[in-house]
């Protein structure tokens, strides 16, 4: 009896560490349990935080869990074994406990940011913005991590920090124009002269097309043709760039012709357009609206319609003019009037004039000799 006393009391911290994991499983199974009901509750709701903080905990909490228990087991194995092997112990598990806040902390800035973007309040922000402020806070989240874990190893931060700055001017000159693209991107994030799903155009080189993404480094843009078109953020520092996504309305500027032989129906026909135009429900009566009758051209009596169309949609616009110029053929149709085409006027005589013509040159020839 004594030695199986012995026995047991000597192999005691075995059974320790086997109670610390049987209840690291029942706190596991246990917190599951409570997360699965905290998100289905969380889902019922329309703040977007709590489905944000349920869904980021849900990984990191259960891994957290067996990290801390197997540590306490380990633990209560090293008091008794004095083995080398756990020396560590300590310091691996502040690391992971380090990593697993970083993840955590980094899920939830995506799910809050995926809610705003994609989720279903996406349009109560800028979709640029929230992917921008995500961005920031990822990036602030891991450098503070990282800091965090130099510091758990014992490493001296005021010492790294110095030597990130030395590093810091090093890179600044090696990676001129990866810094040129992030302070691009910056720029665009402060200044936001476009987001994400706007269709932009530069005058100055050769850029069109709608902005799928914009990245650190690059601007995704999908040109019209459907092909990729990735443009370096410091470009968009030294170029003039159109936004015709946000522009008020859109404008019908064109010219008709009609014949010479048609000038004194030209007032009742101008008159007409402009009355069509300012009872039409798809043309902006608060925008500049103009008929007028403005040159004699060459074949032409020519009259302009200038007015701006309710939509900014580009499709719907093609809709409304269309409607507006066959309005505008039939008001010219309804004046008896057409419209002109470039003619010639050819004067054609008979031989006898042609005869009479010639004898009259010949008696001038002799009258001047």
């Amino acid at each position: 009896m004594d030695q199986l006393l012995t026995l047991l009391e000597s192999y005691r911290w075995l059974g320790t560490a086997f109670g610390i994991l049987v209840f690291t499983g029942f706190l596991r199974y246990l917190a599951t349990r409570v997360l699965n009901q905290a998100h289905l509750r969380a889902e019922r709701t329309e703040n977007l935080w709590d489905d944000a903080l349920v869904e980021a905990i849900k990984k990191p909490l259960g891994l957290g869990i067996w990290v801390v228990g197997i540590s306490f087991a380990i633990d209560s194995m090293k008091l008794e074994s004095q083995a080398e092997i756990f020396s560590l112990t300590d310091e691996l598990r502040d690391v992971a406990v380090v990593w697993l806040m970083i993840w955590f902390a980094v899920n939830f800035t995506e799910n809050v940011e995926k809610s705003f973007v994609d989720g279903k309040h996406k349009h109560s922000v800028d979709a640029t913005t929230a992917t921008a402020i995500g961005k920031l806070l990822r990036a602030s989240i891991i450098i503070t991590g990282v800091l965090m874990l130099l510091q758990a190893f014992g490493f001296s931060i005021s010492g790294v920090l110095a030597l990130g700055g030395v590093g810091g001017i090093a890179i600044g000159f090696a990676a001129r124009s990866l810094l040129a693209n992030f302070f691009g991107a910056l720029m665009i994030f402060l200044d936001r002269p476009f987001s994400v799903g706007d269709w932009i155009r530069s005058p100055d080189r050769d850029i069109e097309g709608t902005v799928e993404s914009i990245g650190w480094r690059v601007t995704q843009i999908r040109t019209f043709d459907q092909r990729p078109l990735y443009v370096p953020n410091s470009v968009f520092t030294e170029v003039s760039v159109e936004n015709p996504s946000r522009m008020n309305n859109r404008r019908i500027y064109e010219t008709f012709g009609i014949r010479y032989d048609d000038l004194s129906r030209m007032p009742g026909i101008v008159a007409d357009v402009h009355q069509m135009l300012v009872a039409h429900e798809d043309i902006a009566q608060e925008r500049t609206l103009m008929v007028n009758f403005v040159t004699f051209g060459d074949s032409t009596l020519d009259f302009f319609v200038y007015s701006f169309t309710k939509t900014t949609d580009w499709a719907t616009f093609h809709a409304v003019k269309q409607d507006v110029l066959l309005k505008i053929a039939d008001i010219v149709a309804a004046h008896d009037a057409e419209f002109a085409f470039p003619t010639q006027t050819l004067q054609l005589q008979t031989p006898e004039a042609l005869e009479q013509l010639a004898r009259e040159q010949q008696s001038d020839n002799q009258g001047v000799g």
